[in-house]
């Protein structure tokens, strides 16, 4: 046997030996996955489900915000938020810059924002994008980096709403106006559930859901879209025209009141908010203090007819003009008007005709009517940031301070305020609590602040002030009557009142014969040759004011202003509530 040949069952050993142990280990990869397939599966499965299992909330929209008619105002939209686990985001920093191009982020931010919270598992890192970006973002596949389900507040009617309706912070918090008053009610509740998500933290199946997401409860309001379209359009047309630095309007139903209108300039845009200044946020209508002027004068009048001592023809001697009530102050008209009955002193707005009867009345009678009326405490319309105004008591007024509160110096209140007390003239003497939400049924109990007699005697010297020899001849609406008073006010500065800044006021209502809207427009300083109340406010009044009884289908009560003769004219339909009532 050759020495090649001897070798020969060493190798056939060896040979053996390795198949054996292939074939052995075969049959163990076999048993192995043969245990993983089936009696382990359960196990393995939770294990692995485990380690991709998380629990994601699930986001709930807000309710919706809507005028009375049930026109959108504010609404929630689905967007998507991007976020990041800052842990698993920092295997890819690679891809950092590319990320924060396209989040259109300094790529330094970006690296300051995930070093700050490394020890964290969720991160924002930009909100509220559009579908377009979230595309973007998610194709370029980076690990740890997903979007998250939100909701965007938006807000179809813009800055004709904006004071009123308010808005909401990026986390839906309501920040001003109804969305922050009502947040509770109008806030969701987020539900939650169960999901398998990958290693780019993309949900890739939905296990099972824990609770339900509840939205927020829809919230209507009293305004009416259209009248408050009506007023803002008005209203910053004369701020324009007039270069004034501010204006406000506000318009209340006499019957509920129910505010149906509440606009102020300048305004600001709810959906766009980069760059707003916080004078621009204020709903100056609740917020913003004034000395009334002459549209306090109906009341210093009705004051003065409660105490007896007064009747709508009793002849008051304005002199030359002048009234001299001390040292300090003497009374002065635009003219000289001499002897006139209490009606022509609302129509021709006299200064001295006023102070002589608010210093012929004891000066707790004043301070019972305007404390009455509501100046000095905030209505009820619970407005965020509503001003109370200033009534000082009675105990503390001089001849001097009962001489200016009469034709509205020494006092201050806000346009809601005024226009609550208009609303109560006009309906005979009864107040109605202000409400920016709709009255549903009955109308609540009103508060009695004045006789139905004097009331009626006020409104018709208000009638004369609107009529063409008045100081608010430009406030009246064809084919209906109108009572209103007009206001020109120094405003103060400094060092005193200023001879060249003014507030222009017109306050009124209509239709007279049976009063059913009163409303209150306030122009800070205009500025030109014509800056009174009644060149520049007053035919706000008239157009707002004609606008919204056509609105409401309210039967005209002037219809020889329109060239009708009564005789051939057709019986009024009867006036239609078209707003009290309506959820």
């Amino acid at each position: 046997m050759s020495e090649r040949e001897s070798h020969i069952p060493h190798y056939d050993g060896r040979l053996r030996f390795l198949l054996a142990l292939l074939g052995l280990a075969t049959v163990v990869l076999m048993w192995r996955v043969v245990d993983l397939h089936v009696f382990n599966r359960e196990f393995l499965q939770h294990q692995g489900d485990a380690r991709a299992l998380r629990v994601v909330e699930v986001a709930a929209h807000r309710g919706m915000i809507t005028d009375r008619h049930g026109e959108p105002l504010a609404i929630s939209t689905p967007v998507e938020s991007v976020w990041a686990n800052p842990k698993e985001l920092a295997a890819a920093r690679d891809q950092w810059k590319v990320l924060a191009r396209v989040l259109e982020l300094p790529p330094r931010a970006l690296e300051q924002l995930l070093a700050k919270r490394q020890e964290r598992e969720f991160v924002y890192l930009r909100r509220h994008i559009t579908p377009e970006l979230a595309q973007q973002v998610m194709a370029l596949e980076i690990p740890g980096v997903a979007l998250q389900r939100e909701y965007r507040r938006y807000y179809p009617a813009g800055e004709v709403f904006a004071h009123v309706v308010g808005f909401t912070n990026i986390d839906d918090v309501g920040q001003e106006g109804m969305e922050l008053l009502y947040n509770d009610w109008l806030k969701g509740t987020p539900g939650s559930k169960r999901v398998i998500k990958d290693r780019l933290g993309r949900i890739v199946e939905n296990v099972e859901s824990i609770s339900e997401p509840r939205p927020g409860q829809d919230l209507r309001l009293a305004l009416d879209r259209r009248i408050q379209y009506l007023a803002y359009r008005e209203l910053k047309a004369v701020v324009q025209r007039s270069q004034a630095r501010a204006g406000s309007a506000v318009v209340l139903d006499v019957t509920s009141g129910e505010v149906l209108a509440m606009v102020n300039q300048p305004a600001y845009n709810p959906n766009n908010r980069s760059g707003l200044s916080s004078e621009r946020l204020r709903n100056r209508t609740a917020t913003d203090v004034f000395e009334p002027g002459s549209t306090i004068k109906p009341f210093t009048v009705a004051a003065a007819l409660e105490s007896g001592k007064f009747r709508p023809d009793t002849v008051i001697d304005t002199g030359s003009g002048f009234l001299r009530v001390s040292s300090r102050l003497t009374v002065r008209d635009v003219h000289n008007y001499g002897r006139i009955d209490v009606s022509r002193v609302i129509q021709k707005s006299s200064n001295v005709g006023a102070a002589t009867m608010a210093l012929a009345i004891k000066p707790q009678q004043l301070w019972n009517m305007f404390s009455r009326l509501g100046f000095g405490t905030i209505t009820a319309s619970a407005f965020p940031g509503e001003a109370t105004g200033l009534l000082t008591d009675y105990t503390r007024w001089r001849e001097t301070e009962r001489a200016t509160l009469s034709y509205g110096y020494g006092l201050s209140v806000t346009a809601l305020q005024l226009a609550q007390a208009y609303a109560a003239l006009a309906a005979d003497g009864r107040m109605h609590s202000v409400t920016l939400l709709p009255v549903a049924g009955e109308v609540p109990e009103s508060q009695r602040v004045m006789r139905p007699q004097i009331a009626q005697q006020v409104r018709a010297m208000l009638e004369l002030a609107v009529e063409k020899d008045g100081t608010g001849s430009r406030a009246a609406v064809p084919g209906y009557r109108v009572g209103g008073k007009t206001g020109t006010v120094h405003k103060v500065t400094t060092g005193g009142y200023s001879e060249d800044r003014y507030l222009a006021l017109f306050a009124g209502f209509a239709p007279a014969s049976a009063p059913r809207l009163a409303m209150v427009v306030v122009i800070d300083e205009p500025q030109g040759e014509e800056y009174y109340g009644g060149q520049v406010a007053a035919p706000v009044f008239s157009r707002v004011m004609g606008g919204a009884l056509r609105l409401l289908d309210i039967a005209p009560d002037d219809l020889e202003s329109l060239g009708v003769k009564l005789a051939d004219a057709p019986a009024p339909a009867p006036v239609r509530n078209t707003t009290r009532g309506v959820l």
